[in-house]
C-alpha cells in the first residue's frame, strides 16, 4: 500500500492509527490493518485497485464525527481510508454560485471561504469545525438550516467518485438543471461509503444574508411549539432559516460545558427561531410583529429578541452545548427520530411515558430541529448505574423508542444515517422489493463487497 500513498500516507502502528479507530463521542472503538491517507485522486485510485486485486475491505472516513459507527469497524481486518489530506477548495464560481472542493475539505473552511466572497453555503451542524464535505455528502448531512435550504442532497450539484475497482467517475457540470437520464450522484449521497469513495464535491451557493434576526422563546408545551411553527410558516414564509425546540430538562447539560450558561427564558419548552434575508426586508419589524402576535394569542409565554450578534451566538451556544454536555456526561441513549411535524408532540409524549413507566430513574431529553420533523430523544442513565448495565438497558430503550417512532409512521434515522449501529433495524424494516433494489445497486457497483462492509447493509453474502 505504501506504493500507492507514499510513506507519509500510511500508518500501521497502534499510536499512528489510534485517532482513526474511535468516534468522537467515545461510543465505538474499532481496528484496522492500516490507515491510508491519500493526497490525491490518483492515489485513491491506486489504493482501490490494490484493494480490489487482493479482496481487501475498505472503510472510507471523513472527519470521523458520525454517531452510528459508519466509519468504525470493530472486526479490524480492513483498511481505513482517511480523506483528510485531500482538503483543497478547487474553485469558487461567484457568477454561477457554485463551489468545488476536495472531499476532505472541512465544512467550516468551505463556509469561511464562501463568506469571504459574500456567498453562503448553508449546510450548518455542530461538527462543522471537524466534519468534511465528502462525509457530509456520503451521509446526506442535515443540520439546523434544513428547513430553508434542505439536506446535503439538496445542495449538491455534482460528485467525483472512485469506484470499488479504482475507476474514476466525475459528475461535475455546474448545471442547476440537467434532466438527462439517471441522476447518478444521488446513488452515492447517503450511501455511507458502501458504493465508492467520494473524492470531490460540487455544491450550490447562495447570496450571503444581509440581515439575521434571532429570538429565544418560552412556551408551555411541545403542542404550543408546533402551533407556533405553523404560525411562523404563515407569517414569516421562507425567511425562517432555523426553528429549534429544546425541552427545559436539556439546559443543565449545556451548563456542563459552561457553568455560567443560562437560558434567557424560563419555560418547560424553549424555541430558538432565526430569520434571515439578503433583500431589503424589515426583518426586525417582521420578527417583532410575529412575536407580539404570538404572545397576545398565548402561544409564547416569554421572548427575548437578540440585540446583537454576540447575544444571538449565546442563544446558539445553548443548543450546541447541550449536545457536548451529553457526551461529557458519558454513555447515554442517543436517537435521531423523524416523524411528520404534526406528530412531534405525540412522539415526545409517548416516548416520555415509555421511559417513565418502563425505565424509572432514566432521564429523557427532547430537542431537535422540529421544523423538519427531526427530534433527538435521548435518555440519560442514572449516574450510579454501571456502564455495562446501562448499555444493556439502553439497547432495550432504543428498541422501544424505535417501535414508537415506526408506529407513528416515522423513520429511525432523520439525519445521522444507519452505519453499523442501526443496520439490523434498518434492514428488517425494508420491504422485499426495497431490499432487492438495494442489493442490485450494491452488487452492480461493488460486486466483491469491499466498500465499507458491515455498514448500512448485511454482508454481500446476506443480500438477496
Amino acid at each position: 500500500m505504501e506504493s500507492a500513498v507514499g510513506q507519509n500516507g500510511i500508518a500501521t502502528n497502534p499510536a499512528g492509527m489510534a485517532k482513526y479507530l474511535g468516534d468522537w463521542a467515545g461510543d465505538y472503538r474499532g481496528g484496522a490493518l492500516a490507515v491510508l491517507r491519500p493526497a490525491s485522486v490518483a492515489e485513491v485510485q491506486a489504493l482501490m485497485r490494490l484493494c480490489n486485486e487482493f479482496g481487501l475491505g475498505v472503510v472510507p472516513q471523513g472527519g470521523n464525527t458520525g454517531l452510528v459507527s459508519g466509519a468504525i469497524d470493530s472486526k479490524g481486518g480492513l483498511v481505513v481510508v482517511s480523506l483528510e489530506r485531500m482538503n483543497a477548495i478547487r474553485q469558487i464560481d461567484e457568477e454561477n454560485f457554485t463551489l468545488q472542493a476536495d472531499a476532505g475539505c472541512v465544512l467550516q473552511a468551505i463556509k469561511d471561504a464562501c463568506e469571504a466572497r459574500d456567498c453562503l453555503f448553508p449546510l450548518a451542524l455542530g461538527a462543522q469545525g471537524s466534519c468534511q464535505i465528502g462525509g457530509n455528502a456520503a451521509t446526506n448531512a442535515g443540520g439546523v438550516n434544513v428547513l430553508r435550504y434542505g439536506m446535503a442532497r439538496d445542495l449538491i450539484l455534482g460528485l467525483e467518485v472512485v469506484l470499488a475497482d479504482g475507476e474514476l467517475w466525475s459528475g461535475f457540470s455546474g448545471l442547476r438543471k440537467n434532466n438527462s437520464g439517471y441522476d447518478l450522484k444521488q446513488l452515492f449521497i447517503g450511501s455511507e461509503g458502501t458504493l465508492g469513495i467520494i473524492t470531490g464535491v460540487e455544491v450550490k451557493l447562495f447570496p450571503k444574508p444581509a440581515k439575521t434576526d434571532t429570538a429565544y422563546l418560552g412556551l408551555a408545551s411541545f403542542e404550543a411549539a408546533i402551533r407556533l411553527f405553523n404560525r411562523a410558516r404563515s407569517d414569516c414564509s421562507d425567511l425562517i432559516s432555523a426553528f429549534e425546540i429544546i425541552g427545559s430538562e436539556c439546559i443543565e447539560l449545556a451548563r456542563l460545558i459552561d457553568p455560567a450558561m443560562r437560558a434567557p427564558v424560563s419555560a418547560p419548552v424553549q424555541v430558538l427561531i432565526e430569520l434571515s434575508s439578503s433583500a431589503a426586508v424589515d426583518l426586525n419589524g417582521l420578527m417583532a410583529g410575529f412575536l407580539a402576535d404570538a404572545m397576545d394569542n398565548g402561544l409564547v409565554t416569554d421572548a427575548v429578541l437578540a440585540a446583537s450578534t454576540a447575544q444571538a451566538r449565546s442563544f446558539w451556544a445553548i443548543r450546541e452545548g447541550l449536545v457536548e454536555g451529553q457526551a461529557k456526561r458519558g454513555y447515554h441513549v442517543r436517537t435521531d427520530l423523524s416523524v411528520r411535524i404534526s406528530d412531534i408532540p405525540a412522539l415526545i409524549e409517548q416516548a416520555r411515558r415509555f421511559v417513565a413507566n418502563d425505565h424509572r430513574g432514566w432521564i429523557p431529553l427532547a430537542y431537535g430541529h422540529a421544523g423538519d420533523g427531526n427530534i433527538h430523544f435521548n435518555v440519560l442513565p442514572p449516574p450510579e448505574l454501571a456502564e455495562h448495565e446501562a448499555r444493556a438497558r439502553g439497547s432495550e430503550i432504543v428498541a422501544g423508542l424505535y417501535e414508537i417512532t415506526v408506529g407513528l409512521g416515522g423513520s429511525i434515522s432523520a439525519e445521522h444515517g444507519i452505519g453499523r449501529s442501526r443496520r439490523k433495524e434498518f434492514w428488517v424494516g425494508l420491504s422485499p422489493a426495497h431490499r432487492r433494489m438495494v442489493a442490485a445497486l450494491k452488487n452492480a457497483l461493488d460486486p466483491k463487497g469491499l466498500m465499507n462492509p458491515g455498514c448500512l447493509l448485511p454482508s454481500t453474502e446476506g443480500l438477496p
